[in-house]
């Protein structure tokens, strides 16, 4: 077990290999929702498209020795890297803590392969932050992926193969049947994309019902507040400006096609919203909730019976 090791030991290679990780979780936030290979070509200067040499590409450090500029053309290289990659070391840490406070009666292997599984989760739904804030995108990769990780790993964290099962569909279908079907119903387009509700069947696969349902509601309160606040200090919501720029390209396209093609493009743009500019409006306004789900997830992984225990203490006066 990793109790065997010193701790600074244990930290140090939890931290490292955190940072490593998030390193490649740049790579994959920038290419997973443009439809590229996360594993070839190697890692290129966005500006020039030049190879990064390994040296140039150590997490954070190579941004700051850098100054936050490629070495071979001097664009600018977006904080974002170093916090990702930052992110990445602080997620290897936090889990490790989390596998040492996890009583298990497991073979030795079982806290490694936990650590491994887990820290994949974290570096997943922090993955699918970012690419949901910059594109409305939750991709399936990571969605369904992470739910079918959470459903092979049960065995570790001392739980049912039911429990994860039913945590996966509760989670799924409390977002699909509201904001998907009903919602469309009654204002002809859905409330909640099903990228939401994939998210949301992933955490059921991990935490259960339970995890699912907390997920949704603390999600929509920090949602709602984290809404409120941009509305009261920049008194308006704007798209991501990817999301424009992806709708520009969608329709230059389609001017390009005719007959049947253009058709056909025309019908799957018209059952997509983020192909059509949003209304004025509050009640119009496009928020990416993804992010919402991801932390509240990570606060249930880190927090969540401690978050439960507080809940129910206040609701009964305990």
């Amino acid at each position: 077990m990793f109790s065997e090791f010193p701790y600074w030991f244990s930290a140090s290679i939890a931290v490292a290999l955190g940072l490593a990780f998030g390193s490649f979780l740049n790579v994959v936030i920038y290419r997973l929702p443009r439809g590229m290979s996360v594993v070839r070509p190697s890692s290129r200067c966005p500006g020039c498209g030049k190879e990064i040499r390994a040296w140039e590409n150590v997490p954070v450090l190579s941004w700051v020795f850098l100054r936050g500029r490629a070495r071979c053309c001097g664009i600018a290289i977006s904080p974002r890297y170093p916090l990702v990659e930052l992110l990445g070391g602080l997620a290897g840490w936090a889990v490790l803590e989390k596998v040492l406070t996890t009583p298990s009666s497991e073979p030795e292997y079982v806290p490694y392969v936990l650590f491994v599984a887990t820290l994949a989760l974290v570096l997943g739904l922090v993955a699918a932050i970012f690419i949901d804030l910059e594109h409305m995108l939750l991709p399936d990769a990571i969605t369904l992926g992470g739910a079918i990780l959470g459903v092979a790993t049960v065995r570790l964290r001392q739980m049912t193969l039911s429990e994860s099962l039913l945590g996966t569909v509760v989670g799924f279908v409390i977002v699909w049947l509201p904001f998907h079907v009903l919602y469309r119903m009654l204002r002809g387009h859905p409330g909640m994309g099903l990228g939401d509700a994939k998210l949301l069947a992933l955490t059921g696969a991990w935490f259960g019902w339970k995890g699912a349902v907390f997920a949704l509601l603390a999600g929509a309160i920090q949602g709602t507040v984290v809404t409120i606040t941009l509305l009261l200090v920049k008194g308006r919501i704007e798209e991501p400006e990817a999301v424009k720029k992806e709708r520009e390209e969608l329709r230059a396209e389609l001017e390009k096609l005719e007959g049947d093609e253009r058709a056909a493009l025309q019908a799957e743009l018209d059952l997509d919203p983020l192909a059509h500019e949003p209304g004025d409006g509050l009640g119009q306004a496009r928020i990416p909730f993804g992010p919402f789900l991801a932390f509240a997830t990570l606060e249930f992984l880190f927090a969540g019976d401690y978050l439960l225990d507080a809940y129910w203490s206040f609701v009964w006066g305990a």
